[in-house]
């Protein structure tokens, strides 16, 4: 009788172990959102969990509203898979954090910004990269790190302080923001004869609304939660011209999950494209219409010649992946074939 009820204990005890490792089991997210969990994409993300338990795969969340501390956590292991900007993520891989490189994405028809082509070019990007086959996932992987997905978060504006900075030419000598994890900002501000300030994403909006810098590049998603009308005054200005088209990226340690499980987390999220650029429309229409500055054509050529020159000299820096690089310039001029540069071999003969 003792023998049986010490059995039945040893029993239970095994059960209690096996559902603990079982609740251990889940794998971890670390998830950063500008606002932590009261965040849209921590919503988005709550959902993408219901979707992979459809797949077998149990995962837990982790908010972050510091991008710093989200990725430094899974580049430790404290994470299985993270979801950052790619100015982020492109420490685990480069190719696909090329779509968030200076201009790459953005169209200019008849010296007009073309938003509507220019987040095609991002949505044939992600395409690209959702595909299912062997050599997508040979791109999207480097190391034990794999890309298991990408959203768009928006374009980045140039925020001023005074509508005069209105031209390439203004910027020289203006005090820019420029995040100290992102080598290529600097080289980029100092090429035009700015001044980069060193800043990250949790104080670049506040060296801007006290006056720290003139000038700062933010996506309209940030405008009402970083108070940036602040900043903006009645002097400044938001210009209609997109620097670069940000993307939220989630990046797996793959040691973690199945052999298929990023390709399937891929095509998740390219269905979630139509969904945030909802909420990019809606952040863009939560700007007042006075506070947006349009371009002339003749600076809107200027700002995307500034652009081309830069990524391609920053590029040959070895600060931007030239694979990458190439394939979005292939997208580009699917996109818009008429374009100047499709004619020329930039961008392409890079090895």
């Amino acid at each position: 009788m003792q023998l049986n009820h010490s059995l039945g204990k040893v029993g239970a005890a095994i059960l209690l172990a096996a559902a603990s490792l079982g609740a251990q089991a889940a794998q971890k997210v670390c998830v950063y959102d500008l606002l932590g969990a009261s965040g849209d994409l921590f919503n988005m993300t709550k959902d993408y969990i219901v979707a992979m338990q459809r797949h077998g795969v149990s995962l837990e969340l982790k908010a972050y509203n510091n991008e710093g501390v989200a990725t430094e956590d899974f580049r430790t292991g404290q994470c299985d898979a993270v979801i950052a900007t790619a100015f982020r993520t492109r420490q685990f891989n480069a190719v696909a954090a090329s779509i968030d490189t200076l201009g790459s994405t953005t169209i200019v028809r008849d010296g007009k910004i073309d938003m509507a082509s220019s987040y095609d070019v991002v949505r044939k990007l992600i395409q690209t990269y959702s595909a299912a086959s062997p050599q997508v996932t040979k791109l999207m992987t480097e190391g034990n790190y794999e890309v298991a997905g990408i959203v768009p978060l928006g374009a980045a504006y140039p925020v001023v302080n005074d509508r005069k900075i209105n031209t390439v030419e203004a910027l020289a000598g203006k005090k820019i923001a420029a995040f100290d994890y992102d080598k290529a900002q600097a080289v980029m501000i100092q090429r035009i004869g700015a001044q980069p300030i060193s800043a990250d994403i949790t104080n670049f909006s506040t060296k801007f609304n006290n006056g720290s810098v003139d000038m700062i590049a933010a996506p309209t998603l940030a405008y009402k939660p970083l108070e940036l009308y602040k900043g903006i005054g009645s002097k400044g200005a938001i210009a209609r011209f997109p620097i670069l088209i940000l993307t939220y990226q989630m990046i797996i340690n793959k040691t973690k999950f199945s052999e298929d499980f990023g390709e399937k987390s891929r095509a998740y999220w390219l269905t979630q494209f139509d969904r945030a650029m909802q909420l990019v429309k809606q952040a863009d229409a939560s700007v007042p219409a006075s506070t947006w500055m349009e371009l002339s054509a003749e600076n809107a050529y200027k700002y995307t010649l500034m652009l081309r020159e830069s990524r391609v000299d920053i590029a040959q820096k070895g600060l931007y992946d030239k694979r990458g690089l190439r394939v979005i310039k292939k997208v580009r001029c699917t996109v818009n074939p008429a374009d100047p540069e499709c004619s020329t071999k930039s961008e392409e003969e890079w090895k």
